[in-house]
């Protein structure tokens, strides 16, 4: 455990929770925890992951944006429904990436768990996509990628990022209770 890894977990859990209340605040703590953790994986060998924060940070960029065009009459950012086919393609998107990506950083680098990390890295993308659009579905494939993580970090012997990720995904199902109740209000 380092210092690095303190303030990246105490900034990404507030970054979770300001999202799962639907505040703009989580755009820019996302971009503070996407770049400390770009910093921690590149220590530990996680290249999916160190490059899925790089990419996390465009998304956030682009998530902020539509945040900001999404607010409703009083303020509050609107919850979107994710509809059959946009979630079965964000899945296919997901699953050809992990195989692009594990297959580039099982046989292009020293990555320590080239196939795993790819396909979390690469279903992570699918979910913030679908939570910068702003859909309670994203909570749930956050709580499906957020379980693997727990155990990859806990291998890698990352245990507060370990035990960041579970206590994300009790924010995740908070968020998704909120989201919904959210989206039966509008």
């Amino acid at each position: 455990m380092s210092a690095l890894e303190i303030v990246a977990v105490v900034v990404s859990f507030l970054a979770i929770w300001l999202t799962a209340k639907r505040w703009l605040l989580c755009w820019p703590t996302s971009l503070l925890a996407c770049a400390l953790y770009f910093k921690l994986f590149l220590d530990v060998r996680l290249y999916a992951d160190m490059v899925l924060q790089a990419l996390f940070g465009v998304a956030i960029v682009y998530g902020w944006i539509v945040w900001i065009k999404g607010k409703g009459d009083a303020g509050e950012v609107m919850v979107e429904p994710l509809l059959p086919l946009q979630a079965w393609a964000g899945l296919a998107a997901g699953a050809a990436g992990a195989v692009a990506i594990g297959w580039f950083t099982s046989r292009y680098t020293d990555a320590a768990l080239p196939w795993m990390d790819s396909a979390l890295s690469s279903f992570s993308l699918v979910a913030q996509y679908w939570t910068a659009r702003r859909h309670a579905a994203s909570w749930l494939l956050w709580i499906a990628v957020d379980i693997l993580y727990v155990g990859m970090f806990a291998f890698k012997g990352l245990w507060l990022t370990a035990g960041l990720y579970a206590a994300m995904i009790a924010l995740a199902v908070l968020g998704y209770r909120r989201w919904q109740e959210a989206r039966s209000a509008n």
